[in-house]
């Protein structure tokens, strides 16, 4: 149990190293750290609307899915037109959380360690073990549930 602990420690201090040096060779972006341990900067802000999606929401989302290298692993176009019913359906963690920071018609990209992203197991297709992934995501709409 010890060993599996320090190797995960280990991984994380990789990746977080990794994800450092991207957030550090991008001077001209304002990245902001979550307190879930991603982090992510605003592509479009929407400083209008207060709205965020919460529990039981219905989100409109497309996403673009990269690896750190900037190498597109799934297009926008391969993911355009997500429905998600916020906390009441499964997604990566990273966006869980991620989703629910924005407001209607922002575009956020995220940086996700693997933990948040895939994890150990990957996504069977094209994302591997223990991958960390860059996340483009824009908000198109959310609705309350029972609308």
């Amino acid at each position: 149990m010890k060993a599996s602990v320090e190797r995960n420690k280990k991984l994380i201090r990789k990746e977080e190293t990794k994800i450092d040096s991207i957030i550090k060779n991008n001077k001209g972006i304002q990245y902001i750290a979550s307190k879930k341990g991603y982090w992510y900067y605003y592509e479009n802000k929407n400083s209008t609307d207060t709205l965020h999606p919460k529990k039981g929401d219905i989100a409109y989302f497309d996403y673009e899915i990269k690896d750190l290298d900037g190498k597109v692993i799934y297009s926008d176009l391969e993911l355009k037109g997500q429905t998600y019913r916020v906390d009441k359906q499964t997604i990566i963690t990273g966006l869980q959380h991620g989703l629910k920071l924005m407001r209607k018609n922002e575009t956020v990209t995220f940086l996700f360690p693997s933990h948040l992203a895939y994890g150990y197991h990957g996504d069977d297709r094209r994302i591997g073990t223990n991958e960390p992934i860059i996340c483009r995501v824009t908000l198109t709409d959310f609705r309350p549930e029972n609308k």
